[in-house]
């Protein structure tokens, strides 16, 4: 009764996008303390990361998306503004963390639900 909640699809790329969010933020921490720090490359997630779990979703290979791990990768699009080659904008990073935040509070909300209906299921009382 309990693996169908939490193999769902909707679960499991709640649970995924979770992790890179939580991985996202790390990065965009380490790119503020950095940004006065001459010849530092901004980090993100690794794009190879969400291409993947594209592609898993697309073929319905959840086991294969349950165990993706994303990974930290250098901005390879972001652009030296300075000339000490250090490319990170404190400007682009707050909008990327708001965004961020927004994206990890409604995948924990999704993940919430879900934890709410199987309690509901267990219990047969609201939380």
């Amino acid at each position: 009764m309990v693996d169908p909640i939490f193999q769902s699809a909707n679960y499991t790329v709640a649970r995924k996008l979770l992790d890179a969010a939580a991985l996202r933020q790390e990065a965009i921490a380490a790119n503020i303390a950095n940004a006065e720090t001459p010849g530092y490359r901004r980090l993100d997630v690794s794009t190879d990361f969400s291409e993947q779990l594209k592609a898993s979703l697309k073929t319905g290979e959840l086991d294969r998306a349950a165990e993706l791990k994303p990974k930290l990768a250098e901005d390879t699009h972001a652009r030296a503004v300075r000339p000490d080659g250090n490319t990170v904008e404190i400007e682009h990073e707050l909008l990327a963390m708001n965004k961020n935040s927004a994206e990890y509070e409604f995948l924990s909300e999704v993940v919430s639900r879900n934890i709410k209906q199987l309690k509901l299921a267990i219990t047969g009382r609201q939380a």
